[in-house]
């Protein structure tokens, strides 16, 4: 089946987030939705994610996932909010508690933080299959930029959060804590065996030197022939000294700090201290 695909793109972080739905059924899920961050005030707001839940409300829809391909580094998720306005599980993979773990140590986070996954609704094992309506989908477990990455199949297409970019621009840093380069060649592996037709839906787009619009939605045959990083042919020990050069002159996230905090609770805030506010840790000398 073809699900029909609404994509929202948030050019502050790069990201694009999708409403996926089965129009007969009018049953829809959310992928990666974010939540409106000012780095210099501390303040949110919820202006994406409204678009999205205008969105759903005038398809009069019904939001059963909100899934996140993993934890983001570039952009807070507005899960919870939505979860809140629409309803719906939120669900990620289920070595999010590995990620848990790394950052509880890295923001020394206190004792009654759970690295179980239990601030989501569902975790999804590797090839696990679940329903959007009448449209069927499946879980491809792709980790290397995170050990937490998921692709979710549903119907003809695939999305695959920050594992790959168009064509033109690459593949995802593999430097972040959990993550290696390895690993990411054998989950693009992984992608690559989807029949070639099969669209691919990017959860990021960065222009490239090549072009000047922004674009998100390629096929997997078209990543096996164009990908810049990563095509037929390129072997792992080529792929693995690119992404090791090539990482080690990015600098980290301008929103890693506040992003990692948020998302592995599943879009909700730290708890509010006594004065009714919640605050955000900056480790030191850290990233």
């Amino acid at each position: 089946m073809v699900p029909d695909i609404k994509a929202f793109f948030d050019e502050d972080t790069n990201t694009v987030s999708y409403v996926v739905a089965d129009k007969k059924s009018k049953i829809c899920a959310v992928i990666d939705p974010v939540l409106d961050f000012d780095f210099h005030s501390g303040k949110t707001a919820t202006n994406s994610a409204d678009a999205i839940i205008d969105y759903i409300s005038r398809e009069n829809y019904q939001t059963d996932w909100i899934l996140e391909t993993h934890a983001h580094a570039d952009h807070l998720t507005a899960s919870a909010y939505l979860r809140e306005k629409l309803g719906g599980k939120v669900a990620i993979g289920a070595r999010i508690v590995d990620v848990q773990r790394i950052f509880a140590e890295v923001f020394n986070l206190a004792s009654d933080f759970a690295t179980d996954g239990s601030q989501f609704d569902y975790l999804f094992d590797n090839l696990e299959k679940f329903k959007i309506g009448k449209l069927s989908a499946h879980v491809i477990h792709t980790p290397g930029h995170t050990p937490a990455c998921l692709t979710y199949v549903i119907g003809d297409a695939a999305f695959v959060g920050d594992t790959l970019f168009m064509p033109d621009y690459g593949t995802a840093r593999c430097d972040f804590p959990g993550g290696d380069a390895a690993t990411l060649y054998q989950s693009i592996q992984k992608i690559y065996r989807l029949k070639p037709n099969t669209r691919l839906f990017m959860c990021h787009d960065y222009k490239s030197p090549t072009r000047n619009n922004y674009a998100w939605e390629t096929t997997v045959g078209e990543q096996r022939e164009r990908n810049v990083h990563i095509r037929t042919g390129t072997s792992e020990d080529a792929f693995i000294q690119m992404r090791q050069d090539r990482d080690s002159g990015l600098p980290p996230p301008r929103l890693i700090i506040p992003s990692i905090q948020v998302n592995i609770r599943a879009g909700e805030f730290p708890p509010m201290e006594s004065n009714g506010v919640s605050y955000l840790k900056i480790p030191l000398n850290k990233f």
